[in-house]
């Protein structure tokens, strides 16, 4: 059965790698605005009777999301044989309760929209909390795969006895098994968020570390002042310039300039393009993929 990929905008080099990886047929397409803001959706290739997989970046999904199910409608109606999105960054799934009376909870409905116009979906690391797996909330087939290995990889290559950190509770998982799969040790810092961008970290005892490289690692990387102030105890601390890394850069306005600014190096993945990408997870992609397309 023909294979066809449709990337949209921004995962560019992203769907080159998988294009080359897959031997994908190349979606052609013509997506843009009229001037009142509406989307105009034209599918230039022959889509009858074919396995679509569409890449799509779903960081800022507000903007993102009825143009990509407006062409979810438009490949339906041309008839293809299925659609899975590939969204190496799920949005939508850290309001996962209602932390307040009368707050929806994002996470569910999200889940549902999607369910309701693709086959299958297949992202990195989503940020599971409280939901534990995504087919709590999806009812679709859906396969979340872990950047842990490609981590790994990049660490082995670029950096000299690490010593992987995780800035915070909520990341020890990362810590512990990236330090696992790049045979290095790790530690994990105490953390205490006083409002958007005030946070305190606690720095426990490392002084027998201090001939390593400090790894700072994170599901993602927002602001970036929790990775700030990690950085900072452990430069005080008499240890090396930390590496950071993240899987998803979902950098808020000025952030990765003000990290870079404080002597950080600022590593993500492909997941959301970025000037900061140095970890591909296109052959991690390809091995999900196969599992959806046979």
């Amino acid at each position: 059965m023909r294979r066809i990929l449709f990337v949209m905008s921004g995962q560019e080099a992203l769907g080159a790698s998988l294009q080359d990886l897959g031997s994908f047929e190349k979606g052609v397409l013509e997506l843009r605005q009229f001037p009142d803001g509406e989307t105009y959706v034209r599918v230039d290739s022959d889509v009858r009777g074919a396995q679509v997989v569409l890449l799509c970046q779903l960081h800022h999904p507000d903007e993102k999301i009825l143009p990509l199910l407006l062409l979810v409608g438009t490949l339906r109606d041309l008839g293809v044989h299925s659609i899975g999105l590939v969204a190496p960054y799920l949005a939508y799934m850290r309001q996962d309760k209602r932390f307040h009376a009368g707050e929806g909870i994002s996470a569910r409905y999200f889940a549902r929209l999607l369910s309701q116009q693709f086959d299958w979906l297949l992202t990195v690391d989503p940020h599971l909390h409280r939901i534990h797996a995504l087919n709590e909330v999806y009812s679709m087939p859906a396969l979340a795969l872990t950047a842990v290995e490609p981590i790994a990889q990049w660490l082995r290559s670029h950096v000299k006895l690490p010593l992987i950190v995780g800035p915070d509770g909520e990341s020890e998982q990362w810590a512990r098994k990236v330090a696992l799969a790049a045979d290095c040790p790790w530690e994990v810092l105490s953390k205490q968020r006083f409002g958007d961008r005030e946070v305190e970290v606690s720095l426990p005892h490392v002084c027998e570390y201090l001939d390593r490289t400090p790894v700072l690692v994170d599901d993602i990387i927002s602001t970036g002042r929790t990775m700030q102030q990690a950085a900072a105890h452990l430069r005080a601390s008499g240890m090396q310039p930390p590496v950071c890394i993240g899987v998803h850069g979902i950098f808020a306005p000025g952030a990765r300039e003000e990290m870079e600014a404080a002597g950080l190096r600022v590593v993500t993945s492909n997941s959301i393009a970025d000037v900061s990408n140095q970890i591909d997870l296109a052959p991690l992609l390809m091995l999900g993929l196969q599992q959806f397309l046979r």
